[in-house]
């Protein structure tokens, strides 16, 4: 997914954290949330540093005059951000970001609750097809559904972590929501669960999947490439064995086809480069004008809303 596709899935999320946020500290008189609750955590951290600012003015006030440190709030970074946008200076969605992640990091209990329920529906849905399929027996079920729990237990506290860490980045949240596979390292553990025709139909299953997979990868890029500079037949098969290949799902034992023949190896480097390798002079040149197009745009509707692209931002997959 793109920087503007996903722009326009996760800034309501950020802006109204923000938003809220800052609504809630020019409350001056508020009432505090639920013991326990993040509200609460907040209130009690902005009483616990206006008695140090206290205690920092009284000892101040005894001894040399020194200079005062100002605190960077939550507050006063909302406001900083509000104040930016009002005066048409340029905000990127890093900026906001940065500003709500502690927020995030409060409410996380509130995110692992909803996730958590949301990962018990799939547990019960992948773990019903399995048992239906393959009749696993009650020992079996309870190998496989402890896998998947744990699994879950894991990516939830990845998925914390990353949210908690210093210096991590809004393309880390997005790149991380790409990469969650739940169903990730389950050829293992059936490979202790079963046992002869059983493993060898679930064997044959995983990859017609993992084919589907590839396959669906492959197709889609070169037809947003195709999209952009017409290709022909063996552009396409190349293109197409460049992606296979480079695939998450890609197993040595596939055997694919692209539009029109086998899979060639693929070239060396990145799957980028490779890519760009095939095209003609003149293809490389409309391609390269197409993507300044995108980046054009996406700044400019950036810019409408007060923000910036990232630099980093993926013309590719961004579809106008």
């Amino acid at each position: 997914m793109s920087f503007i596709q996903h722009l326009r899935t996760l800034l309501p999320l950020i802006l109204g954290l923000g938003l809220g946020a800052l609504g809630a500290t020019l409350l001056k008189d508020s009432l505090p949330g639920a013991e326990g609750s993040p509200e609460a955590r907040t209130s009690k951290l902005e009483v616990d540093l206006k008695k140090a600012q206290n205690q920092i003015l009284a000892l101040e006030s005894s001894g040399p005059p020194k200079p005062v440190r100002h605190e960077k709030t939550l507050q006063n970074e909302l406001r900083k951000i509000a104040d930016d946008i009002r005066a048409g200076r340029p905000v990127s969605p890093e900026d906001i970001f940065r500003v709500t992640q502690p927020l995030l990091r409060d409410l996380a209990p509130l995110f692992d609750r909803m996730r958590t329920k949301q990962q018990q529906q799939m547990i019960d849905s992948q773990t019903g097809e399995i048992v239906r399929k393959y009749g696993l027996d009650a020992a079996q079920q309870t190998v496989l559904r402890q896998w998947f729990e744990q699994k879950a237990a894991t990516e939830a506290q990845k998925w914390n972590d990353l949210i908690s860490r210093d210096g991590t980045r809004l393309e880390d949240i997005m790149q991380a929501s790409r990469d969650v596979r739940p169903d990730e390292g389950l050829d293992a553990v059936m490979g202790t669960v079963l046992i002869g025709e059983k493993l060898a139909a679930f064997k044959s299953d995983r990859l017609a999947q993992k084919v589907e997979r590839v396959q669906s990868e492959a197709d889609g890029y070169v037809q947003r490439l195709d999209g952009i500079v017409p290709l022909d037949e063996t552009q396409r098969d190349q293109v197409f064995g460049i992606v296979a290949r480079n695939s998450r799902d890609y197993d040595p034992a596939m055997r694919l086809e692209g539009t029109g023949g086998g899979i060639a190896a693929a070239p060396a480097g990145s799957r980028q480069q490779a890519v760009l390798s095939v095209l003609r002079p003149d293809q490389r040149a409309a391609y390269d004008k197409e993507m300044q197009r995108r980046r054009s745009r996406a700044e400019q509707e950036a810019r409408a809303i007060g923000l910036t692209a990232p630099p980093d931002f993926d013309a590719f997959n961004d579809n106008f």
